[in-house]
């Protein structure tokens, strides 16, 4: 059911065509935002424009590049920032390359700090904001098998969001991370099949995601997106500087 919760807010999203961003986009413009959807896949946004009536803009940005990123801040002014680009590699500590290494902190930290730092003048300047970056139970939460890499940029993530929240709560810049459990995306789809290779079916690999999960199921995108609008909305206001778990009790 659409509401009014976000009415006069502009959201920008990274990471916009698929998954968790595409759908915390939609659940933005249904509560009111005016939202500016982006991918460095311009193809994967499509629809998103076309079926939300003018509440949705679409357009390519790549978390990777700072030109890119400081245009997309400069042409949403947004009052609300969700993080949401990233990667995750498998392997332990032993099968880190240093390509692997560079290239996950390139995107899953390294873009949010540009993000910010393009982003937190303008909040500061209109007199506020929120931002949500994606971070994940896997992180300083919780371990996962043959998480080595993305475990360690999302805890990088969790510390990042606190020391922006602390330097910005008196400037009235609200700064909070969404700590995911498994969420169906096809991302996760493609890391599921990656697994089955390696198990010899692909429902193999399926039931051993899903059985580590206490709810006997992994989360829907749309779950998720639910907490974004929270943390986006005045109704999380007095809440900064938080990892907000959304695990499904898999970090008990």
């Amino acid at each position: 059911m659409s509401g009014q919760r976000l009415a006069g807010k502009r959201a920008l999203v990274t990471a916009a065509g698929q998954g968790i961003g595409r759908a915390s986009a939609l659940a933005m413009a249904a509560e009111g935002a005016q939202v500016f959807a982006t991918d460095v896949n311009a193809a994967a946004l499509a629809d998103l424009a076309d079926a939300n009536q003018g509440q949705i803009e679409v357009f390519e940005l790549d978390a990777m590049d700072d030109a890119s990123i400081r245009e997309g801040v400069a042409r949403a002014a947004p009052d609300v920032l969700f993080n949401c680009a990233g990667f995750v590699h498998h392997g332990s500590v032993l099968e880190a390359s240093d390509a692997d290494w560079d290239f996950a902190f390139s995107l899953n930290v390294r873009s949010m700090w540009r993000t910010m730092r393009a982003a937190i003048p303008g909040m500061v300047e209109r007199g506020g904001g929120s931002i949500v970056n994606m971070s994940s139970a896997c992180s300083s939460v919780i371990g996962a098998p043959n998480r080595f890499i993305y475990g360690t940029t999302k805890a990088a993530v969790i510390g990042m969001t606190k020391s922006v929240a602390v330097d910005f709560i008196r400037q009235g810049v609200r700064c909070n991370c969404i700590c995911p459990g498994t969420v169906e995306s096809p991302s996760w789809h493609e890391r599921v099949k990656a697994l089955g290779e390696e198990m010899g079916s692909y429902e193999a690999a399926l039931e051993a995601f899903v059985s580590r999960q206490p709810m006997g199921r992994v989360a829907r995108a749309e779950e998720i997106a639910a907490l974004v609008v929270y943390l986006a909305s005045d109704e999380s206001g007095f809440t900064t500087g938080q990892p907000h778990v959304i695990d499904g009790g898999w970090s008990g």
